[in-house]
């Protein structure tokens, strides 16, 4: 999903390069990071950041809509397999 967000957010103007384009990297990047130190609830969190970046990027027209998509759609996914863990848990 990171690499996917970082694609995405180099088609975002630069004027949004401090602001919504930093957010969701490092929104991004703590999914990652926080799954790899067994943090799953902070995951989760992260994640639920940046589905809610990528609504507010889509309703501002930002980036190219089938990127956005296919990252809200690994977003989503992150979030099932977050859940299963948690249950599991």
């Amino acid at each position: 999903m990171t690499v996917a967000l970082y694609k995405l957010t180099r088609t975002f103007p630069a004027e949004e390069l401090y602001t919504l384009t930093s957010q969701l990297r490092r929104a991004s990047i703590s999914v990652a990071s926080n799954i790899a130190e067994s943090y799953e609830r902070m995951a989760r969190g992260s994640n639920l950041e940046v589905q809610t970046q990528l609504i507010i990027a889509k309703d501002l027209g930002l980036g190219n809509l089938p990127q956005l998509i296919h990252a809200d759609d690994l977003s989503q996914e992150i979030s099932k397999m977050l859940n299963s863990l948690m249950q599991k848990l």
